[in-house]
């Protein structure tokens, strides 16, 4: 069990914890949660003990290990699955001794302490972690040296895994995993043999491989039971309450303040007065919650383009020589949000660099609408943003004919408000840079977004803000993420990358993650098995989402006449100067735009159903 008791934490007189409890009890699955800048990953530094309490005490079962990522593994010729079995430093040491020991008690101690900590499998073990994050048999036996940084943080993780620590805490772990590797980690964790907290912004891990959610926020810890959609309406209930609590309580201050506004000078009710004067010093106010943090995203809307804005015939393309993707034969019209789908190597980088121009094309066709703007943002590109320069500079360069005023309107409109604005990039938090780079590659109103792992330095409640920007935004999306939740919300359409080549998933995500969890590969043929109804064509939808446009576009038309003729009938003038019979005339029109908006609304529905049963 772990147990914090009444700390108190400062840095730099700004203090993160104050008089904060928690329990943990021992097996649990924690998430931890709160605003960035809270505290979070000072909270796990405490635990480990790298820092010193100002007050209060955390307390762990004696002889408990507690483990966590704290770096990437070096840059070393030590061949992945050792640097993981390397972990386990009594079992390394143990096997060191058991190659020089020759007191035969000794021996039979080495061998039965070996026996009980299953040291035998332990290769096999580590081989298993190491391939649900990433690395293949043959990448497991190659260096450190040979893999980037990102890679090395996933050794690093696999490393703490294996050694599979009494405490396991976690800050992030899917920032630098794909989907494949999140969704392995999810269910790792809910079979994990001991307590695990871990900080991280990805809903769908906190919803399905923990059951409680640690909660800082206001220098407190306040524990729920549950996965994080059970706290997230407990805590709204909480603070509904809290509320209208302290509205009730300001109602009652009000009033009694009144009485002795009103009556404390008036001899006969100064004591009355004196009494609730005294009720009023008494009340332990209640403070409300304040209101969170508004956290936006504000998309400039491209003109419309025909269909289609890009069209691929067996297209290939790659790097140098190598040939990376082949036999493309795609379709992008600028309604469509397609998540790329595939295991990580697999080429959906390839592809989202050839959509945004970034590659050449090696053979075959691909035709790009005359007027195109794409948009493009990868991980990468939070770190080529230029450190020593200010949000606004970086937009100064870009748009230099602008006024400054409206260049800060638009760095708000991403969340940086004027703070952030003149802040150098330097000193931002990660999520701030990658709201600047959201904006940079929106900057021209793009008619095609691809977002390379949006989310992986953005909050959950950002991560929510970019998905409501992204279901406004009239452009077409191309989505790349590990965020199971981003995916489901945004996308209409899945494309698989796998076998060097593109094709359509005809299956929803959860078919998907059934397949990465309990197969090598999603199977050869992408359509699902004994499907009761023919699914549609593309054809037929692209023709249903048409008819649906024109009857959104026809409701809009008659809702602009109704407004006009509402305004009319309510100007009084009207009834003053009307001659005899114009007022009846205007009247049947009103009625007769009233029944065309119903008549439209209705087929607006009927289409709104038929695109519905079609694309399910």
């Amino acid at each position: 069990m772990l147990q914090i008791k009444d700390i108190n934490y400062s840095v730099d007189g700004r203090p993160l914890f104050d008089e904060a409890t928690a329990t943990i009890p021992t097996g649990h699955k924690v998430g931890l949660v709160g605003p960035n800048g809270a505290g979070k990953t000072t909270l796990f530094r405490l635990i480990r003990g790298e820092l010193t309490l100002d007050g209060g005490d955390i307390d762990l079962p004696s002889k408990a290990r507690v483990g966590g990522v704290a770096q990437e593994v070096p840059s070393s010729e030590t061949s992945l699955i050792d640097t993981v079995l390397g972990e386990d430093k009594e079992r390394a040491a143990l096997m060191v001794e058991a190659e020089t020991a020759t007191d035969p008690d000794r021996i039979a101690e080495i061998q039965t302490r070996l026996a009980d900590i299953d040291a035998w499998s332990a290769e096999a073990r580590a081989a298993s972690i190491l391939k649900g994050l990433g690395f293949d048999d043959t990448q497991q036996k190659m260096p450190c040296s040979a893999f980037s940084g990102g890679w090395r943080m996933r050794v690093a993780l696999a490393g703490v895994l294996f050694a599979q620590p009494d405490l396991l805490l976690l800050d992030e772990p899917t920032n630098y995993l794909d989907l494949e590797g999140a969704l392995w980690l999810e269910t790792y964790l809910t079979r994990y043999p001991h307590t695990v907290i871990v900080i991280s912004h990805d809903r769908g891990l906190l919803n399905r491989a923990v059951g409680g959610i640690l909660h800082l926020e206001g220098r407190k810890l306040t524990f729920y039971q549950g996965p994080y959609d059970t706290f997230v309406k407990e805590r709204a209930e909480k603070r509904a309450q809290a509320a209208a609590m302290a509205q009730k309580q300001a109602a009652r201050r009000e009033h009694l303040q009144s009485f002795v506004d009103r009556f404390r000078a008036k001899a006969s009710k100064a004591k009355q007065a004196q009494s609730r004067l005294k009720m009023i010093e008494r009340m332990v106010m209640i403070t409300p919650p304040e209101e969170a943090a508004k956290h936006v995203f504000t998309f400039p809307q491209p003109d419309e383009l025909s269909p289609p804005i890009i069209a691929m015939e067996g297209a290939s393309t790659g790097y140098g020589e190598t040939t990376i993707l082949k036999k493309l034969n795609l379709r992008i019209d600028q309604d469509d949000r397609i998540a790329l789908l595939g295991r990580n190597g697999q080429g959906k980088s390839t592809l989202s660099k050839l959509l945004a121009d970034r590659i050449t094309l090696f053979s075959g066709s691909m035709n790009r609408s005359s007027k195109l703007r794409i948009g493009y943002f990868a991980q990468h590109q939070v770190d080529e943003l230029f450190i020593d320069e200010t949000p606004l500079q970086h937009l100064q360069r870009e748009r230099p004919e602008m006024a400054p005023p409206r260049l800060r309107a638009m760095l708000a409109g991403f969340g940086l408000g004027v703070d952030q604005a003149e802040t150098e990039v330097g000193r931002l938090s990660g999520g701030q840079k990658a709201r600047l780079s959201l904006l940079l590659a929106t900057l021209d109103a793009p008619h095609l977004l691809i977002l390379d792992e949006p989310t992986n330095h953005l909050d959950i409640e950002s991560r929510e803000a970019l998905m409501e920007a992204l279901t406004a935004y009239s452009g077409a999306v191309i989505l790349v993420s590990h965020d199971m939740h981003l995916l489901s919300a945004v996308a209409d359409r899945l494309w698989l990358v796998s076998d060097g080549t593109v094709k359509p998933y005809e299956d929803d995500l959860d078919a998907y993650r059934a397949f990465l969890l309990t197969s090598e590969k999603p199977a050869k043929s992408q359509k699902p098995a004994q499907k009761a109804k023919k699914r549609a064509s593309r054809d037929e939808i692209l023709a249903l989402k048409a008819d649906l446009r024109k009857c959104e576009e026809r409701v809009e038309k008659i809702e602009t006449m109704r407004e006009k003729l509402a305004k009319k009938l309510a100007d009084p003038a009207l009834y003053e100067e009307t001659k005899e019979g114009e007022l009846e005339v205007w009247n049947k029109k009103y009625a007769e735009v009233m029944d065309g908006l119903s008549r439209a609304e209705s087929l607006w529905e009927q289409a709104a159903a038929k695109l519905e049963k079609a694309e399910s």
